[in-house]
């Protein structure tokens, strides 16, 4: 990867985390500039995927900007929109560096297959809800790898891998799509949170809750006779790997700093994230990196920071990836009529119906090709717009990151189905659709009875 494009993604982190410090909004739209110039210097280094959709992105803005469709107040929005987003995944990803520095991470499937069968299921979903809460995309790096790794050292191949995967890591990726719903630290919840101020992640977790126990109560149902069988070929691991103790130091700390910055200055939860986690994993990264003797705190320091632009810059697809949505939702939603919107508004049980639309709607498109991010991205965009003719927004908010969830599980081109596939030796289109189809299908109703239940309890339906 080029030196600036590394370069420029870790300053456009630090130039965002600076304007939302200082409300400086025009450090964000300069984080935007510079992030977007980078991109373009550099697409030829991105994935397919990747540049492809930055490439679309930023033609859909330069031809409704043409059409006379954006006013200056949007073109400063996109670029803004497009750091924050950017920053908020390289800021979060950072937590990735501490995984080689804990023995227990690297061993995290001994810890997980350890006690009865019946508790693996739950427990596999909700411990990679907890990890993907703090790594993000880097869970199921982690997860993917490390069972990789241990199947090969047990030499276990042919149909037991096969069920291996299906459980563990199916497992693992719905635990992740359980993040949308119950974690601060989710992009959806940061986009929903940044476009209706009034929403608050504390107002979405009641809700999230309800639905992820639907989920894991469900896959429970559905894999349990599956990890009986993983059970009887699995180790045993005689006491806790060492640095547990302060693995949960970190992560306490983490969100202990989360909760001081919420309450002294304001921030909403998930921006408090992107302050919490570069801070404290670039504090322990300094404490355990002390030896080799004779170093000295510079040299750690440099080093450090070295490390940390590297694992940014190993983010640049997922980075161009977030931003090029944030560029698509603003561009799109400036096309989007207002009267269309005051007439969805003016809908007889308009909220439960936008609900459960956008709630399909993201399942449906991530099938397709287009990832969840973008849908949301432009649903959002939406929202002011409603809420401005009347919709409450709190239903139809619920609706988004239940559809977000699914559609992480369902997407082919998703980066978590994606890492699945590629650890583990299988399509991604048997990942999300023959391993994970039937679960959302099943799931699909009881969620949508959910949702109906709500609306009439909120008084939308």
């Amino acid at each position: 990867m080029s030196r600036i494009l590394r370069w420029s993604l870790s300053l456009t982190v630090v130039l965002e985390l600076l304007a939302i410090a200082s409300g400086f909004r025009a450090l964000s739209v300069v984080a935007g500039a510079l992030l977007t110039a980078a991109l373009v210097v550099g697409a030829g280094q991105l994935q397919g995927y990747a540049r492809g959709l930055f490439l679309v992105s930023l033609a859909t803005l330069l031809l409704v900007g043409a059409s006379g469709h954006l006013p200056p107040e949007l073109w400063l929005k996109a670029g803004a929109d497009a750091a924050f987003y950017a920053a908020f995944l390289g800021s979060l990803g950072l937590m990735q560096c501490l995984v080689r520095r804990f023995d227990v991470l690297r061993r995290i499937h001994d810890v997980l297959l350890g006690g009865a069968p019946f508790w693996l299921y739950p427990k596999y979903a909700l411990v990679s809800c907890g990890i993907a809460s703090v790594l993000s995309f880097g869970m199921m790096s982690l997860l993917c790898g490390t069972l990789s790794e241990t199947l090969r050292e047990r030499g276990i191949d042919g149909e037991v891998r096969i069920q291996w995967l299906r459980s563990v890591l199916i497992s693992a990726l719905r635990g992740f799509a359980l993040v949308p719903l119950v974690a601060p630290t989710s992009v959806a919840v940061a986009i929903l949170t940044r476009e209706l101020p009034q929403l608050s992640w504390s107002l979405l977790l009641p809700f999230g809750l309800v639905s992820a126990a639907l989920l894991v109560g469900l896959g429970w149902r559905l894999e349990y006779h599956r990890f009986r069988q993983v059970s009887e070929t699995r180790s045993r691991l005689d006491g806790w790997p060492r640095d547990t103790g302060r693995l949960a130091l970190v992560v306490a700390a983490v969100f202990a700093l989360m909760a001081l910055l919420v309450t002294v200055w304001g921030l909403k939860v998930s921006v408090a994230a992107m302050f919490a986690v570069p801070l404290v994993t670039l504090a322990t990264m300094l404490v355990m990196d002390r030896a080799p003797a004779g170093r000295t705190p510079r040299t750690r320091a440099v080093s450090v920071m070295a490390e940390a632009a590297d694992q940014v810059s190993g983010m640049a697809n997922e980075m161009s990836i977030f931003a090029s949505s944030a560029i698509l939702g603003v561009a799109v939603t400036a096309l989007v009529p207002t009267d269309l919107l005051r007439d969805l508004a003016d809908l007889p049980h308009a909220e439960l119906l936008l609900a459960v639309a956008g709630l399909l709607m993201m399942p449906m498109l991530s099938m397709v090709g287009i990832i969840p991010i973008t849908v949301l991205s432009v649903q959002a965009g939406l929202l002011p717009a409603m809420i401005g003719a009347g919709v409450d927004p709190l239903v139809i908010s619920v609706g988004l990151v239940i559809g977000f969830s699914l559609a992480m599980m369902m997407s082919p081109f998703g980066p978590s189905v994606m890492l699945l596939s590629r650890f583990g030796r299988v399509t991604r289109w048997q990942v999300a659709f023959r391993w994970n189809g039937a679960f959302v299908m099943v799931a699909l109703p009881l969620l949508i009875a959910w949702m109906a239940t709500l609306a009439v309890w909120h008084g939308g339906g």
